[in-house]
């Protein structure tokens, strides 16, 4: 494991002391869960962007054309 020195807000260090107790966890095993929630959030981002990126208008349309041209089924209808 790495040692970390962060500076936070003393209201920001306070209410995680606070929601890390109340979770019966330590505060530095909240910064961590909340630094990996934070990294897994970035990389789907990433990634999902990354797979966007590789789409072709073109794919789409061909697909999108082979949905029959039917009116929306009863409950399906526009408000």
């Amino acid at each position: 494991m790495t040692a970390l020195t962060v500076r936070l807000p003393n209201s920001v260090h306070q209410k995680i002391k606070e929601l890390a107790e109340r979770d019966a966890i330590s505060v530095n095993q909240f910064i961590a869960s909340a630094a990996a929630e934070k990294m897994a959030s970035v990389m789907t981002l990433d990634y999902l962007k990354s797979e966007a990126a590789k789409g072709k208008r073109s794919d789409f349309e061909h697909y999108l054309s082979a949905v029959p041209d039917l009116p929306a089924q009863q409950g399906d209808e526009d408000s």
